[in-house]
């Protein structure tokens, strides 16, 4: 009988925190992703293989951030150069806690990117870890075409 109780209460503790997240599988995932604190808040990074798999179901804005230009992942959205952020805001969504991924070559780049955006008031940003480099080397391939 108290294996049945103890059984029956870590059920509904483990149900309870389910719920509480309310996170679907993709979101799940997204947690994974590493937390980064900057001034104003966080950005999380996001590896070349959760990207993939966000963009199956896409719903968020993806901005190349790389200068010079050196190629897209396939379903970008924006190229803005990483120092021109701020000063080209009308492109970014005005909600503020729209998802936005950034992204560049290498990851440098993207990372000031992140910061501005943050510091922006933008509250739901990525940054691709290792940038169209990681990407390449999880074997995704870059389109040659400008958004």
């Amino acid at each position: 009988m108290k294996k049945w109780i103890a059984l029956s209460l870590l059920l509904l503790v483990g149900l309870a925190l389910l719920a509480a997240c309310g996170q679907s599988a993709t979101s799940v995932a997204e947690v994974g992703g590493r937390r980064v604190a900057v001034d104003g808040g966080a950005y999380r990074q996001l590896t070349a293989s959760q990207l993939q798999a966000m963009l199956e179901a896409k719903d968020f804005v993806l901005v190349n951030v790389h200068i010079p230009f050196a190629g897209n992942i396939p379903g970008t959205d924006l190229a803005i150069p990483f120092n021109e952020v701020s000063r080209r805001a009308d492109l970014l969504p005005k909600d503020k806690q729209a998802k936005i991924i950034v992204y560049c070559r290498s990851g440098a780049m993207s990372a000031v990117a992140a910061r501005t955006l943050v510091a922006m008031g933008y509250t739901n940003v990525w940054d691709l870890a290792g940038g169209m480099n990681a990407w390449q080397r999880a074997g995704f391939s870059l389109e040659q075409d400008r958004p």
